[in-house]
């Protein structure tokens, strides 16, 4: 154990955290073992990591000192912020330079820093096809993340860039998924028109990390985007009547009509379908799913994913209605 090297996981009790943590964990034979950064030890997913043997530590994202402290003789760090928790951007911008500048104090020589492309690079604040959010944003919970990408090359820790995708886990947790028309029949309103959805179950992204901290120096600067299908609305409907055994018809909600839906969050969510349909060929394009897989051999495709998930679909009312905005939609 002691030979290993320590992979410190930010939302280490969370989704994408918890994935590299659960990968690290599944390796037999392995170079690395986990450092789990919570903020409460006691907590049921805590009390679930400290049982396998994992080291746990105190830390805030939003207390710097905290960091450095738990980032002290790690290799590595799995830097990920959760906009979900707080829905401020700003916050999660600042809470990525508390990860990176801590990094830095620490000496440590691999980060991963899970981000998004900032919207901003191709819809600027003063374009009028969709409206500004929290006065600087487009899509705050993309935006906040691609912006913080400077941090960690300002202060020059050694860096690798990950590009998530849409998660998969959105059709369950999310309400996103097909939901029954009043004629009873099943209907999938994403609001995707006919364009290409790239998309990654979130253990992959997990999986995925683990690929990079062993690929080591190699991608140290470089930025990975991920997928593990790109689909249109109508692949998907087809493959979701193929699993859930049940006919799914596909029925784009348009924008504006999705933007009138009562969800707390539909502005964020229609800016960011919109910039998945206006920008598809150039996020899709960025994910290469073939390399994805060298990174992670166990990429789930959309279809494998259902198969594996197929029971926790829970088909709701008219669209819209019961809609859920937790856990992030990235």
């Amino acid at each position: 154990m002691s030979d290993k090297r320590i992979i410190a996981v930010c939302g280490a009790t969370g989704a994408q955290g918890g994935g590299l943590v659960r990968a690290i964990l599944a390796e037999k034979v392995g170079n690395f073992r986990v450092r789990a950064l919570t903020r409460n030890k006691h907590s049921p997913a805590a009390k679930a990591l400290a049982e396998k043997g994992v080291e746990l530590v105190l830390a805030d994202l939003d207390d710097w000192e905290s960091l450095k402290a738990a980032f002290q003789g790690a290799y590595g760090v799995f830097g990920v912020t959760n906009f979900w928790e707080h829905l401020n951007a700003e916050r999660e911008t600042q809470q990525a330079a508390h990860i990176a500048t801590a990094a830095k104090a620490a000496n440590v020589q691999h980060v991963i820093w899970s981000t998004f492309d900032d919207t901003r690079h191709l819809v600027p604040l003063h374009d009028t096809r969709m409206p500004t959010l929290q006065a600087k944003y487009k899509v705050p919970h993309i935006d906040g993340k691609g912006e913080a990408n400077h941090f960690f090359l300002d202060v020059q820790v050694p860096t690798t860039f990950l590009n998530t995708s849409f998660y998969w886990e959105n059709f369950v947790n999310l309400g996103m998924g097909p939901s029954r028309n009043v004629q009873g029949k099943l209907v999938l309103n994403l609001p995707m028109a006919d364009k290409k959805l790239a998309g990654i179950c979130v253990e992959d992204i997990g999986r995925c990390a683990l690929g990079i901290f062993k690929a080591g120096p190699s991608l140290i600067g470089k930025t990975i985007s991920i997928a593990g299908d790109h689909l249109t609305g109508n692949e998907i409907a087809a493959l979701m009547s193929k699993v859930l055994k049940e006919d799914i018809v596909y029925d784009p909600l348009p924008l504006r009509d999705f933007r009138k839906l009562p969800d707390s969050a539909v502005d964020e969510l229609a800016n960011m379908f919109q910039y998945f349909c206006d920008f598809e060929q150039t996020i899709c394009d960025a994910r290469d799913i073939e390399f994805t897989r060298k990174l992670n051999p166990q990429l789930l495709s959309f279809e494998n994913w259902l198969k594996l998930n197929k029971d926790n679909f829970s088909f709701l009312g008219p669209a819209g209605q019961e809609r859920k905005t937790r856990s992030g939609s990235v």
